[in-house]
């Protein structure tokens, strides 16, 4: 393993780590390399039943990537509203809805071509 796929993996399980803190729901992770997409390789997806809740765990997601790993969403956005939060750690993108937002979106239709995986 690479430098780069370690860090990709740690930053991975922190993220993993930071939903499961505050109970995000139907913890989805789509693996963008297995169709070539070259913007980043993993999207992780979540989803909260309030914007309180949303908010709160996009909060301790980026709270664990910092404790564990030491390295800051290069790009966060959707706090203002909480119903769709954006966290971009450069090969991993966090998506953190609330739960009729990731309905109305349904990323994992739209990327259904790449490998999805579903873990609680």
């Amino acid at each position: 393993m690479n430098n780069n796929s370690e860090i990709t993996e740690k930053i991975n399980n922190a993220i993993l780590e930071g939903i499961r803190k505050i109970k995000g729901k139907e913890l989805t992770i789509i693996d963008l390399n297995t169709i070539n997409y070259t913007e980043c390789g993993f999207f992780v997806i979540c989803h909260g039943n309030s914007t309180t809740h949303v908010s709160a765990i996009a909060q301790s997601v980026e709270e664990t990537v910092k404790n564990e790993t030491g390295i800051n969403a290069w790009h966060s956005e959707g706090y203002k509203n909480s119903t769709w939060i954006l966290l971009d750690f450069g090969e991993v993108v966090v998506h953190v809805f609330h739960e009729q937002a990731r309905s109305f979106y349904n990323l994992e239709d739209l990327w259904a071509d790449a490998k999805i995986t579903k873990t609680e």
